[in-house]
């Protein structure tokens, strides 16, 4: 039986993409093999790759004048891929919302001179910094943003205000919710939390910055070299991509980004209604920032938080139990959960808290 898959990532993909690659699993459109199998550079695979280009710039409503790149590496790789292709004068600004967040400027540090902008640490990533009152040093290549917290459960409804390139890290909210992608000079996404299997990373990145990448960039890095061999380089994650093409068509059947965006959005008030009118669950997060994707909560006390985390497992509802650096429970509710499995995961909430008042 399966249980309804609350993890964070990798997490649950939708039943009819892997009921579909079940089926072609040893026999990919009347090949002979197994698409996990077949040559990257043979026809059958390039097509899968070229349509799953296409699909993602549908979906998003990307502009022609911006390439889309299938990596490796995870989100965590692009931390340096970032600065080591788009830093001209060696200088950019980060908000820092969350670890991730954090993890990137860290990184960011060692090829350049960055500086934070502005954080929400000291209220322990509750919210996002307003935008309006952040600050931009002159001369910057680029601004970054985390535009999804998935650990603590906050997400940006605006954008910061600065001429200067704009990048986001869109790992566990990319395709939940429509985003002008021409506001963005390059988005990445791991693909593991809202698209596909891990080992896939998607990057977007506007053409006029390719090329541009620092002497000592890895040439895997490079998104110059990426863009030219259409992600082909050396062997790319093949299955990912595949799975990437399965979801891809699977969201445009249900009417694309704002339809999933809708769904997402009724998931979403679900529960945080559910948890605001307890007086037994809490969620911290200021309202206007809340992630529609990554809701995290607690119970009265850290016995309580292990208990509801044990019995829910028990109760097919699985992966609840929160990051190791906040603690207490985390439902992330990516596209592929199913108003079902919210609604079910509100149900137990009820019945734990009358059984533990």
């Amino acid at each position: 039986m399966r249980v309804f898959n609350f993890a964070a990532g990798p997490s649950t993909l939708p039943l009819p993409v892997l009921e579909q690659a079940q089926k072609e699993l040893l026999d990919y459109n009347n090949t002979g093999m197994s698409i996990i199998e077949m040559s990257h550079r043979g026809k059958p695979f390039m097509a899968v790759n070229d349509e799953a280009n296409q699909l993602l710039r549908e979906l998003m409503n990307i502009p022609d004048n911006y390439s889309v790149l299938f990596v490796q590496g995870g989100a965590s790789q692009q931390f340096a891929a970032v600065p080591l292709n788009l830093l001209k004068n060696g200088k950019a600004d980060y908000i820092l919302t969350g670890n991730f967040a954090t993890k990137a400027y860290e990184e960011g540090s060692r090829f350049g001179d960055m500086a934070i902008a502005a954080s929400s640490k000291e209220d322990k990533f509750t919210y996002i910094p307003d935008m309006k009152n952040v600050k931009f040093r002159d001369g910057i290549d680029y601004v970054h943003t985390t535009y999804n917290n998935t650990i603590f459960g906050t997400r940006y409804t605006e954008l910061p205000k600065t001429d200067a390139t704009l990048v986001t890290d869109m790992s566990s909210c990319i395709l939940s919710e429509v985003v002008d992608v021409s506001k963005f000079g390059l988005i990445y996404a791991g693909a593991q939390k809202n698209i596909a299997p891990a080992g896939l990373t998607i990057v977007i990145v506007r053409k006029d910055l390719i090329g541009n990448a620092l002497p000592q960039c890895p040439t895997m890095l490079n998104y110059a070299i990426q863009d030219k061999n259409n992600s082909l380089y050396n062997t790319p994650p093949c299955f990912p991509i595949y799975m990437s093409l399965l979801v891809f068509r699977w969201l445009k059947n249900l009417g694309g980004v704002k339809a999933i965006q809708q769904i997402n959005e009724e998931k979403a008030k679900l529960l945080y209604d559910f948890i605001d009118n307890s007086s037994f669950y809490t969620n911290n997060v200021n309202k206007k920032d809340r992630s529609i994707m990554n809701v995290p909560f607690v119970s009265p006390s850290e016995e309580l938080d292990a208990k509801f985390v044990s019995e829910s497992a028990k109760a097919g509802l699985a992966s609840l139990k929160g990051h190791k650096v906040l603690g207490g429970m985390r439902a992330s509710i990516y596209n592929a959960m199913p108003i079902e499995g919210v609604k079910a995961l509100i149900e137990f909430m009820k019945k734990f808290e009358m059984e533990n008042k």
